[in-house]
């Protein structure tokens, strides 16, 4: 359902335009349910609300664990530590749109319905373009993303970017890569599964990272290949049909926004554990003010203005809920 908040100036009660702010509200609502029930974004990033100016993200290492100490030993003392901290800033993101009197004593129905769904459209269309963006410069190696003519980081909380050959352990466990090179093959999808399960905490432990979704760029040779290898029981490649232990395994997200956002000549692939994601904030989203909608009269030109408010901002946090491939200079999974 989608969640906006009205205004309307007093001013409009007995004014031209007071019986349009109805049928304007209308357009306006159904618009953001149907675009909020395409959005990608909410599968990709976990998706939270925030009540301050920033929110810090940050997360615990591992205890050591139980210890062996025989009958009436003593209790050994266990302890853990923050790991890397992640701050993200609210940003404000504001639009307008107006309807002139003429408008409306002109009965321009078209104009009525079109202006506000395209506002509508521009603000759910952003937040799909800022989503694509963080996550397309994040693969294309880039450390931030200019959007808007603002500039937005695209690091974990590590420092490292969200996809590293070097993603650090705060307490020197040695570093660790989630960025591979290979093409996407059944072998590639297999080897970067099992690399994504011996993802290590940083206190080097073993996590219970199990990776469950294939985002990829709306490229058909890609989703072809991708479809072919995850879409039938029996292996193709063999002579025999044998059993094909991709199928029925994964959910596959094309997302046609991240094409414009990739630089190179690389076709990347990512796989996401949608659990852990949610569950350590990988990819982080924060709504701090929902979309306000606010109508009023223009008194200087008689315009009806509707101005839209809206603050939230998204980054990365824990890199472990992600791994790429089909990138240059990346890690090679499988030796052709």
């Amino acid at each position: 359902m989608s969640n906006i908040t009205f205004t309307e100036s007093s001013a409009l009660a007995d004014s031209v335009f007071g019986k349009s702010q109805a049928p304007i509200r209308l357009f306006i609502e159904k618009r953001g349910e149907a675009f909020e029930e395409k959005s990608l974004v909410k599968d990709i990033f976990n998706m939270n609300t925030s009540k301050h100016w920033a929110e810090k993200f940050t997360s615990l290492t591992a205890m050591d664990g139980f210890m062996p100490v025989g009958e009436n030993g003593a209790y050994p003392v266990d302890g853990m530590r923050e790991g890397y901290e992640k701050l993200l800033e609210h940003m404000t993101w504001k639009n307008s749109f107006s309807l002139s009197r003429e408008i409306l004593e002109d009965s321009k129905i078209i104009d009525l319905k079109r202006k506000p769904t395209a506002f509508i459209t521009s603000f759910y269309r952003t937040r799909e373009k800022f989503g694509a963006a963080l996550l397309g410069a994040a693969a294309s190696g880039a450390s931030s993303v200019t959007f808007a003519g603002n500039t937005f980081d695209t690091k974990s909380a590590d420092g490292e970017n969200l996809f590293s050959k070097t993603h650090p352990s705060i307490l020197g466990k040695g570093s660790q890569s989630n960025k591979f090179s290979d093409t996407f093959s059944a072998d590639a999808l297999a080897a970067a599964e099992s690399e994504m399960q011996n993802f290590k905490g940083d206190n080097g432990e073993i996590l219970d990272i199990a990776p469950d979704t294939i985002i990829i760029p709306n490229d058909y040779e890609l989703k072809k290949t991708v479809f072919s290898v995850i879409g039938a029981d029996k292996d193709p490649a063999t002579a025999n049909n044998g059993y094909n232990f991709h199928f029925g395994r994964w959910n596959v997200i094309v997302w046609p926004y991240l094409n414009q956002y990739l630089s190179g000549d690389d076709t990347p692939w990512i796989l996401m554990d949608s659990r852990y994601n949610n569950e350590y904030g990988g990819a982080v989203w924060l709504d701090r003010t929902k979309l306000e909608v606010r109508s009023r009269l223009d008194e200087a030109t008689d315009a009806n203005v509707w101005q839209g408010y809206a603050r939230f901002i998204a980054g990365f946090n824990d890199w472990r809920a992600f791994a790429i491939g089909g990138i240059t200079g990346g890690t090679t999974l499988v030796n052709s």
